[in-house]
């Protein structure tokens, strides 16, 4: 292995051989915890977004903080790449292995190991699955509010890395508004805590800095998440709509009528027949789009409130408004809306889930231009996504096997994230950049902000060995990326040579 590594700033010599790597990780942690046959680490290849792979050179699975320090010491002093995973749902990339690192997996970290009552809290590991810690409170009246689509599996450290959201995100917040403290490992092998269970913590904010940094800054190996009581009531109202573009403005008159629902999801119609034969949700399958609009609280708080909502949407032009009238009705309906990737593979080979916010007034347009898109890449492309805070989640629909089928899924996708870009909203809202979005990255920031996040990476991990060759592009990448971006007559970056 005596090859080049890069980095993420430059390439340099590794200086070790795979056998040393294996034989240094092998000294510090137990048989079983090391992997580096090919057949051991090929289930470690890829995320959620199978699209990009790479084999791991070594994988580990250590079971205890002070193993995780012993990688990380080891990853450094042989100056070889390591990257964190968790449960592999991400959908960037963001955990694809190094070919020449370590796969650093954190599934066995998956204790719950302290839930404080009195302070609405718990203390938990980072391979804790999302939904297992509302699972635990539940007997005590208590829930962990960000709900992604993948809760069933997604790990609660791979939720902090990418600061997910969910489908109660717009009223609750994302990850990080719900997390108060992490502990982490850094590459030299020490141990900090970020944030505190105070509601404020002296010093810089690095808590939030943290939060959705990727695996670039540290190893998360316990987190303390916050508690919220369980409402003692919620409706869902089903309102439909006879095109998308009315849907998405009646969003904005929700939200303008001092409404936050505590939830506001959106599907058109393609969506919807993906999914109703899979769930049997009992949506309405005649209309062009539909939102799904909660209310949760007092019974007569949402009582109030779901009138409120049914008469906003009466008047934005819903052809229908079905109220759930059980809450097992109400969950049939949530059901649906969580099930729609799964759902796509009923009539798709393969599906591209992008991941961009806009601004919520901009929803009918941006929505407009992805079906003109459809003609233009030649393929069809499903919405269901999070509109009561404009993150955006098409599935473009398309068959790996057809070469020219995923290079169009690929261009479609970066044309939806600049459009997003470009009427002012960013290339991500909870799944990350990873690999997926590098060269969006080069055209939603300038140089100096790229320069910036740099150097932040490098205050917490100066090597840069942690998750290489993600997230933030390097200067060659946005020379030429940014030669194919004309603005106000000039090329970006002119005074760099293209290649």
């Amino acid at each position: 292995m005596n090859s080049l590594v890069e980095t993420g700033l430059a390439q340099v010599q590794a200086p070790y051989s795979l056998q040393q790597l294996i034989e240094a990780l092998s000294a510090a942690l137990p048989a079983h915890c090391v992997l580096y046959r090919e057949e051991d680490t090929r289930p470690y290849e890829c995320d959620g977004l199978s699209l990009y792979r790479s084999l791991p050179a070594v994988v580990t699975l250590p079971e205890t903080e002070e193993q995780v320090q012993s990688v990380m010491r080891i990853c450094k002093r042989l100056n070889a790449p390591v990257v964190a995973r968790g449960a592999g749902t991400g959908l960037s990339g963001g955990a694809m292995p190094h070919s020449q690192g370590v796969l650093l997996g954190l599934s066995k970290f998956n204790r719950i190991k302290n839930i404080d009552l009195a302070s609405a809290t718990a203390i938990v590991e980072p391979g804790v699955r999302n939904l297992a810690i509302s699972e635990a409170v539940s007997p005590y009246g208590l829930y962990y509010a960000p709900d992604p689509s993948s809760q069933i599996a997604c790990s609660i450290g791979g939720n902090v890395a990418e600061n997910s959201g969910g489908v109660h995100c717009l009223k609750y917040g994302l990850t990080v508004h719900n997390v108060l403290r992490v502990r982490v490992v850094t590459i030299d092998g020490d141990v900090v805590e970020l944030g505190s269970e105070a509601p404020d913590a002296p010093g810089l904010d690095l808590l939030s800095v943290f939060i959705g940094s990727e695996g670039m800054l540290g190893v998360v190996t316990e987190v303390t998440v916050k508690l919220i009581p369980k409402p003692a009531c919620a409706q869902v109202v089903m309102a439909s709509f006879s095109s998308v573009e009315a849907a998405g403005n009646a969003v904005t008159q929700v939200i303008a009528a001092g409404m936050i629902p505590a939830g506001l999801e959106m599907m058109d119609r393609r969506a919807t027949h993906m999914v109703e034969p899979f769930v049997r949700a009992g949506y309405d399958m005649d209309a062009q789009a539909i939102l799904l609009c909660e209310s949760d609280g007092t019974p007569e708080e949402v009582a109030h409130e779901i009138a409120r909502m049914e008469a906003v949407f009466r008047a934005a032009g819903a052809t229908r408004c079905q109220v759930s009238t059980s809450e097992a009705e109400r969950l049939k309906f949530w059901a649906g809306r969580k099930n729609a990737f799964p759902a796509a593979g009923r009539v798709s080979p393969d599906y591209y889930c992008m991941d961009g916010t806009i601004p919520r007034r901009h929803l009918a347009r941006v929505l407009g231009a992805i079906e003109q898109m459809e003609d233009e890449f030649g393929l069809r492309c499903a919405n269901v996504f999070h509109a009561g805070d404009g993150n955006l989640h098409p599935l473009i629909l398309f068959d790996s096997n057809k070469p020219d089928e995923v290079e169009r899924a690929e261009k479609f996708g970066a044309a939806i994230l600049e459009l997003c870009v470009q009427v002012g909203g960013t290339v991500t809202g909870e799944h990350g950049v990873g690999m997926e979005k590098i060269n969006q990255m080069c055209v939603q920031f300038s140089r100096e902000e790229l320069d910036a996040f740099l150097a932040v990476k490098r205050a917490f991990d100066p090597p840069c060995l942690l998750n290489p060759e993600k997230v933030i592009p390097t200067l060659a990448r946005c020379a030429e990326y940014g030669k194919m971006h004309v603005h106000a007559g000039e090329l970006r970056f002119p005074d760099l040579a293209r290649f």
